[in-house]
C-alpha cells in the first residue's frame, strides 16, 4: 500500500517493540518515518532498515519540550514504561516518572505538532494506550493512572483538532509480545514452576476470551489505518484489541 506517499510521521519508544512495528508499518505505506527513542542505537538501527530517520530524545527531559516545533503529518505517542508494586509501597518519584513519560510528554509532543498539522488542514495524532486505559489493574497504579489520563488528552485534542482535519485516536491493546513482556513470562514460568504457555493462558490473559499475545504488527497495522485519510471520520476513538477482556 502507498496511502502514505507524501507524510511525515514520528513514532516514540520506536526503537522496539510496538514502536518499531508502528515505524516499519507506517514507512511501508510511504510515510517518511521519524524514529525517536532514548536508544539511539536501536532507533538508529530501525531508522536504518526503513529508510527514516532518528533522533535520540530523552521524553523525561519535558524542559525541551516546551519549546519544541514539529512539522509532522502523522504522531504516534507509544514511548512508556511499567513498574509493578501495591499502591502503599509505590515509590512516590516512579510515580511522578511515569506520569511525566506517558502523560506529559504526549502533551508536549501534540502541543508541538498542532501549529503545522493545522496549517496543512490535515494531521493524526495516534495515542498508544491499553486496556488500562479503560481498566484498571492491582499493583499498576502509575501505569493506569497515565493510561487514564492519555485517554482524555486524547479526546480533548479530538474536540480540539477536528475543525482543523486533525484526528485524534487511542489504539488500546492487551498484552503484546515484546521483549519485556516475554521477560515477564519466563520469569513467572520459573517463580511458579509452570510452563511458559500455562502463565500466558493462566496468569497473564486470565480476563481474555483469545488466549494468545497479541503480536507488535497487529497493533502497528491498526495505527497505520488510523494514519490513513480513510479513517478521516474517525477521532475521539478508544480502538480495543485485548482479546475479549474488555468485554466482561
Amino acid at each position: 500500500m502507498s496511502d502514505l506517499i507524501g507524510r511525515t510521521a514520528l513514532v516514540t519508544g520506536a526503537a522496539s517493540g510496538i514502536g518499531a512495528a508502528c515505524a516499519v508499518a507506517l514507512a511501508a505505506r510511504g510515510a517518511q518515518v521519524t524514529v525517536a527513542d532514548v536508544n539511539e542505537l536501536g532507533a538508529k538501527s530501525v531508522a536504518a532498515d526503513i529508510g527514516g530517520q532518528a533522533w535520540a530524545v530523552d521524553l523525561l527531559e519535558v524542559g525541551a519540550l516546551a519549546s519544541l516545533s514539529l512539522e509532522v503529518d502523522i504522531l504516534v505517542n507509544n514511548a512508556g514504561v511499567q513498574t509493578v508494586s501495591p499502591l502503599e509501597d509505590f515509590p512516590p518519584e516512579r510515580f511522578r516518572v511515569i506520569q511525566t513519560l506517558m502523560v506529559e510528554a504526549p502533551f508536549l509532543l501534540i502541543r508541538a505538532a498542532l501549529p503545522h498539522m493545522y496549517a496543512k488542514g490535515f494531521g493524526r495524532i495516534i495515542n498508544v494506550s491499553s486496556v488500562h486505559g479503560l481498566r484498571a489493574s492491582p499493583f499498576k497504579v502509575a501505569y493506569v493512572t497515565a493510561k487514564h489520563a492519555l485517554e482524555g488528552l486524547s479526546k480533548v485534542t479530538a474536540l480540539e483538532g477536528g475543525p482543523h482535519g486533525v484526528t485524534s485516536n487511542c489504539v488500546n491493546p492487551g498484552y503484546v509480545r515484546t521483549p519485556l513482556v516475554d521477560k515477564q513470562i519466563a520469569d513467572q514460568a520459573t517463580a511458579h514452576g509452570i510452563p511458559e504457555q500455562e502463565v500466558i493462558e493462566k496468569v497473564l490473559l486470565t480476563e481474555s476470551a483469545i488466549k494468545r499475545l497479541i503480536e507488535p504488527a497487529e497493533v502497528a497495522n491498526l495505527v497505520a489505518w488510523l494514519a490513513a485519510d480513510e479513517a478521516g471520520m474517525v477521532t475521539g476513538a478508544s480502538y480495543v484489541m485485548d482479546g475479549g477482556w474488555s468485554a466482561r
